[in-house]
This record gives C-alpha cells, sequence and structure tokens, in this order.
C-alpha cells in the first residue's frame, strides 16, 4: 500500500502561482509513474502531468509552458509548481502513483483544491 499525501493548494488570484506538494510513504519513484490529475465541478478527472522514473515528462496542452513536474527523491515528494494560474485552472488536484509493471498497484491521494478566482 502506497499512502500519497497532498498539501499546498487555496484560493489565488488569477496570473498568480502555487506549488502542489505530494509526499509520498516511502521511495516509489523508481517503480512508479508519477502523475498530476485534476477534476472540475461537473467534469471528467483528467491528466495535468506526468513523470516517468527516467525523468521524462508530459503535460496537457493547456497547462504547458505554466505548470511544471518535479520529484524530490530525498524527501520522496512530488511537486507541482503552477505559474500563471488562471480561472479554468480552478478544481481538486490528485497525485497518482502508477506501477509501471502492475496495473492493479493504482494508487490516489486525497485531492487538494485549487482555486483561481479575484
Amino acid at each position: 500500500q502506497v499512502q500519497l499525501v497532498e498539501s499546498g493548494g487555496g484560493l489565488v488570484q488569477p496570473g498568480g502561482s502555487l506549488r502542489l506538494s505530494c509526499a509520498a510513504g516511502g521511495y516509489i519513484f523508481n517503480n512508479y509513474l508519477m502523475g498530476w490529475y485534476r477534476q472540475a465541478p461537473g467534469k471528467q478527472r483528467e491528466l495535468v502531468a506526468s513523470m516517468t522514473n527516467g525523468g521524462n515528462t508530459n503535460y496537457a496542452d493547456s497547462v504547458k509552458g505554466r505548470f511544471t513536474i518535479s520529484t524530490d527523491n530525498a524527501k520522496n515528494t512530488m511537486y507541482l509548481q503552477m505559474n500563471s494560474l488562471k480561472p479554468e485552472d480552478t478544481a481538486v488536484y490528485y497525485c497518482n502513483a502508477a506501477h509501471r509493471i502492475i496495473a492493479v498497484l493504482n494508487y490516489w491521494g486525497q485531492g487538494t483544491q485549487v482555486t483561481v478566482s479575484s
């Protein structure tokens, strides 16, 4: 069982920045594909950004150039730096860990609310 705990959400004005954190219960980055997802009211959950164990990253078109995914192996923590935030970025953000080989090993954090509003 992998525990993931998000933090860092909140209310921010358009154009502002936030950094989300996802603390994992142990070092998992070498065996898991790590990702950030978000779900806005009335919409499906969507992938925002992901990172492989080799450090390759992937971003949704809507956040390219504004968001950056990263990990700190020493702290077993994944981050999502969000800049130039827009009202349409408002959602609950979830971190995810998906095992590279064993599909059933797929874990989610509890989610953190991000609200972009003036």
